[in-house]
């Protein structure tokens, strides 16, 4: 059995890292995406975190060989290549419509679908404290968007067509979920993420261009190399923080990654002018934080206090 070092400071610090690359990575696609295409941005993240990634399983001697990779086996694969570079794409042309915090709020559902999928596929159990949970998700959504229903459902223009998208992304990373869970079985994850990172940067080859990082100013190249190293660095972190503190209170601190998202996006608007305010107002905060309340309920069911699924590293 895994034990944690119990040094909680550094667990819990290590948490706020991870919430905070993942809070601010929305907001650097959002100011990216004037200058590079959604796909072309998404390739170079599946090409930085396979190369790097590939290069410490290679340093390790921990390349994970395809020989193991039965009927099944590549059926899963291949469902979980489409779910998280469906999420990854899906996400983004969602941020080109909506907010940064409108588009973390939204996908904070990703869970939701995930433990939905496995009562449906696997018969798994959904506890009361969930499904309360999952409500009061729902019931934030509907705060933060309080002042925009009429509109969102009313007419179907921009804001309402994003909001679909990212609940779709949301959907898409359910799916992967769902097969990488299978998939450990006979890889770990992280042998499983450099196979799904590698083949997804082949496939969308031909969809990217690029030579387009050559119009990038130097601002642009930041904003690039920090989306792409992001997943990794947080990543990274997340799994150090497991080793020194309980899995449970570490969902409990990234349930807090829109807040960082809302807050980010809030203070760049006002500081430096460079991204569109999210028109969040008091009863949209109310809401935001009832999502992050909803979103611990749902994660943290009174699991054993070291155990984690594999599938929640990888949901950003």
């Amino acid at each position: 059995m895994h034990r944690i070092t119990g040094n909680w400071r550094l667990g819990l610090g290590l948490s706020l890292i991870t919430a905070v690359l993942w809070g601010m990575l929305p907001i650097a696609l959002k100011l990216l995406l004037p200058a590079m295409d959604a796909v072309t941005i998404t390739w170079y993240r599946f090409v930085a975190a396979s190369l790097l990634l590939g290069a410490y399983l290679a340093m390790t001697r921990k390349l994970p060989p395809l020989a193991g990779l039965a009927g099944t086996g590549w059926r899963l694969l291949l469902v979980s290549i489409v779910g998280l570079g469906g999420n990854y794409l899906l996400y983004i042309w969602g941020l080109r419509l909506i907010s940064p915090a409108a588009a973390q709020i939204v996908i904070q559902l990703a869970p939701a679908f995930l433990l939905l999928g496995g009562v449906w596929i696997f018969g798994e159990s959904f506890r009361p404290r969930q499904w309360a949970g999952f409500a009061v998700l729902l019931a934030g959504l509907l705060l933060f968007f309080h002042d925009r229903i009429g509109a969102l459902l009313g007419s179907f223009g921009d804001e309402s067509l994003g909001v679909v998208v990212i609940v779709i992304s949301a959907m898409f990373w359910a799916g992967y979920a769902l097969a990488q869970k299978q998939l450990l079985a006979r890889y770990s994850s992280n042998s499983i993420m450099w196979m799904i990172y590698t083949c997804s940067a082949l496939l969308l080859i031909p969809f990217s261009a690029p030579p387009a990082v050559s119009q990038l100013d130097g601002f642009g190249w930041f904003l690039l190399a920090f989306c792409s190293l992001n997943t990794l660095i947080a990543y990274g972190c997340f799994a150090e923080a497991l080793n020194h503190w309980q899995a449970s209170r570490i969902s409990a601190v990234l349930a807090i990654t829109p807040l960082v998202t809302l807050a980010g996006t809030i203070g760049l608007s006002r500081i430096f002018d460079v991204i569109d305010n999210a028109q969040v107002d008091a009863l949209s905060f109310v809401g935001a934080c009832t999502v992050v309340v909803g979103s611990i309920a749902i994660v943290s069911p009174g699991r054993p206090a070291g155990s984690v699924t594999e599938s929640e590293t990888s949901s950003r």
